[in-house]
């Protein structure tokens, strides 16, 4: 096979793949937050079985399950008092938002400032309602999804080494496909570690300085920012503004909404820039410009959950691509410095 036809054979491929991706998300898109969820457990069985060394796996494995589920518990409670909170306290900031409209229309030379209800009365509220009640029963429809599929994944995991043998009975072959394996393995779960560690860092560092300035929701702010550091680039951005604009509508005053803006920028500049950086070191190489392309493209396939999972995916696509003569020059392209698998033969450190 020519090198033209080559390259159109794989083009196809490429595109059909999406397509199948695109087509399939309501399936592939749970699955994947479903391995995502799986590899948090089984990591946090690892390190349990690490750090206390007569705890037996089954143990620790509970322990783990135990602690995820207790964090699902605590989020969806953190959400429901901040819904009642919001909706005993919903009069004064809809003032608030008035005077902040006002103000506003003041700045450009206009006095016709339109109110919050004007606002959502032109926004037709019945369509917004009936599709967030959509996507509220969606969302519970995937987390059901989601739960059966993190069970089966923990009930399959004995047999995967044997599915393994049977697959490649060549011994190269089969030596061949689980390096593969761990690799993609080892790179997805160094990432949500250092994710999931200095995002509950950034998170608590956050929280101390929206309480102390009397922010309302700090909790809730809280876990938005630690959810939005699984999203690369564009989440610790939106992590940032979302809470200095609630902060506004809070506070009749501009220093509170500064102090919060700049608590919050430092914390996400010194983490993200200094300690993430070094505890994950090599285990992504991944170009920064393809982190933001990747972000789009799985964003757009996938929607929020394909943000949260743009990087690993990649990651993991990029080791396959690493593998194939034909496939490999894409595998570099993604890699930062030209070689997609280094690092990936490294332990993780869990820590610095």
């Amino acid at each position: 096979m020519d090198t033209a036809t080559r390259t159109g054979v794989l083009i196809l491929a490429a595109a059909a793949l999406i397509t199948g991706l695109y087509w399939f998300r309501d399936v592939l898109a749970p699955f994947a937050l479903a391995v995502f969820l799986w590899l948090v457990i089984d990591g946090f069985a690892e390190e349990i079985e690490i750090r206390l060394r007569i705890v037996p796996r089954w143990l620790a494995l509970t322990m783990a399950l135990g602690l995820v589920g207790s964090a699902v518990l605590v989020i969806f409670a953190v959400l429901a008092a901040t819904a009642n909170d919001l909706a005993s306290s919903g009069d004064d900031y809809v003032q608030r938002l008035n005077t902040l409209l006002g103000g506003l229309y003041h700045l450009v030379g206009r006095t016709d400032a339109p109110t919050v209800g004007q606002l959502l009365t032109r926004l037709n509220p019945q369509a917004f309602i009936s599709s967030l009640a959509q996507s509220v029963r969606g969302l519970a429809s995937d987390a059901l999804f989601v739960a059966i599929y993190v069970a089966f994944l923990f009930s399959a995991q004995s047999n995967f080494p044997k599915k393994l043998d049977a697959l490649f009975r060549d011994p190269d072959g089969r030596a061949r496909a689980a390096a593969i394996s761990a690799s993609m393995r080892h790179a997805m779960g160094a990432y949500l570690w250092v994710q999931t560690f200095t995002g509950a860092l950034t998170a608590l560092g956050c929280y101390v300085v929206m309480k102390l300035t009397g922010m309302d929701q700090a909790l809730f702010w809280a876990f938005v920012i630690f959810l939005l550091g699984y999203v690369p680039t564009i989440g610790p951005l939106v992590g940032t503004l979302f809470p200095v604009l609630f902060a506004l509508v809070q506070f009749s005053t501009y220093w509170q909404p500064a102090v919060i803006f700049a608590g919050i920028s430092v914390f996400q500049f010194a983490i993200g820039n200094f300690m993430v950086p070094r505890m994950q070191g090599d285990s992504m190489n991944l170009s920064t410009l393809v982190v933001i392309l990747m972000l789009s493209l799985w964003g757009a396939l996938w929607g929020l959950p394909g943000m949260f999972l743009s990087a690993p995916l990649t990651v993991m696509i990029m080791i396959v691509l690493a593998q194939f003569p034909s496939t490999r020059p894409i595998a570099i392209l993604l890699s930062q410095d030209g070689h997609p698998e280094r690092g990936l033969k490294k332990t993780p450190q869990p820590g610095l």
